[in-house]
């Protein structure tokens, strides 16, 4: 079976800053060998990227190790908003931070909301971690700005169910949902570990979950939030929020086309059509992606490529294995092993990323 190359919109590289957990060569070989040829990266990295130089830091460090293509997100902080938009071209978008993070990106004034709105140029992309009423009132600024807002990770029946109303109302609305919030609850806790299962937003409640099923026509995007951190940080009396995903999702979601709970449209769909036209993302001939849909096996995170050497769905017997990923004609993937050289990714807000679109 053939797929094009697949999109996932909400990554995190942890480069700059702890590429013990991850870097860009780690990071996008789990990319290919879950079968994404483009990830856009978040900003809230150490130091996070904010201004000129934090983004020539970030987007030097992909184009030395990025086996596959990449953008990444600026972040909208209280200090920046005068800034930020003339780095706008450079970015994959606009991340605001409304809810849970770490570091000094949270924008808990609401002022601030209004000044980065005012300013971010009209023809690119704003996300927001939002959740609950924060959500509620971030629609309702971009109602007032009337521009496109995507929303991430939703978790949530109220949020899955609010952004429905919206999107009948004509707002500018899309969202993103991770496998990992469709497979998982509040009850595998037990199973994975109270440290381990330490995630933003957390995992929700098994109505929460259904309700996403149930509104599968409203969520826009599959995105993994791929957030990786180590097993002895995940074990620590403070484990840090975040897992692992990229090289999980398409077999947990080809299992569920396998169950007659998606079709395969609706994975195409989500991880690449649509990501490609929220993100404006360029066309990228001669890459697809091959996939045995009928090889049954086991979730181990030690055939993983991920630095952080582990996984919440450790043991999940999955339908679907990435064979290979062909990249602008070349073999990127090949039965396990990572082909494509370190920086031979292309930006995609680069003219070189962009030159054949």
């Amino acid at each position: 079976m053939r797929l094009p190359g697949l999109i996932d919109v909400h990554v995190h590289m942890r480069e700059p800053g702890a590429t013990h957990k991850e870097d860009w060569d780690s990071g996008s070989a789990a990319g290919l060998a879950g079968g994404f040829t483009t990830l856009l990266a978040m900003p809230n990295t150490q130091p996070p990227v904010v201004d000129a130089p934090s983004l020539e830091m970030a987007l030097q460090a992909a184009g030395r190790k990025a086996r596959c293509d990449y953008g990444q997100y600026l972040g909208a902080g209280p200090d920046n908003p005068d800034v930020l938009p003339t780095l706008a071209p450079r970015a994959a978008g606009l991340k605001m931070y409304l809810d849970q993070t770490y570091g000094p990106l949270r924008l808990g004034d609401m002022g601030l909301w209004l000044a980065h709105f005012a300013r971010w140029p009209q023809g690119m992309p704003i996300v927001a971690h939002a959740e609950g009423r924060s959500l509620a009132a971030v629609m309702l600024l971009a109602a007032l700005y009337a521009r496109p807002l995507h929303l991430a990770h939703v978790s949530r029946r109220e949020e899955i169910l609010l952004i429905k109303a919206a999107k009948e109302k004509g707002l500018k609305v899309t969202c993103e949902v991770t496998p990992h919030h469709l497979f998982l609850s509040e009850a595998d806790i037990p199973t994975i570990g109270t440290g381990r299962s330490e995630v933003r937003p957390r995992l929700a409640s098994e109505s929460d979950r259904l309700a996403l099923w149930e509104n599968l026509a409203v969520i826009d995007c599959f995105a993994t939030d791929h957030a990786p951190h180590t097993l002895t940080e995940k074990d620590s009396p403070q484990p840090p929020p975040g897992f692992p995903g990229l090289e999980t999702a398409l077999p947990l979601l080809l299992t569920a086309v396998r169950q007659g709970r998606l079709t395969l449209e609706d994975v195409i769909s989500r991880l690449h059509d649509q990501p490609r036209r929220i993100f404006n993302l360029p066309e990228s001939p001669e890459t697809w992606v091959e996939v045995d849909e009928d090889a049954a096996w086991e979730v181990r995170a030690a055939q993983n490529h991920t630095r952080c050497a582990w996984t919440p769905f450790e043991g999940q017997q999955v339908v679907g294995r990435v064979r290979q990923v062909v990249l602008r004609g070349q073999v990127a993937f090949q039965d396990g092993q990572v082909l494509a050289a370190p920086g031979s990714g292309r930006n995609v807000r680069s003219s070189r990323g962009r030159e054949t679109s």
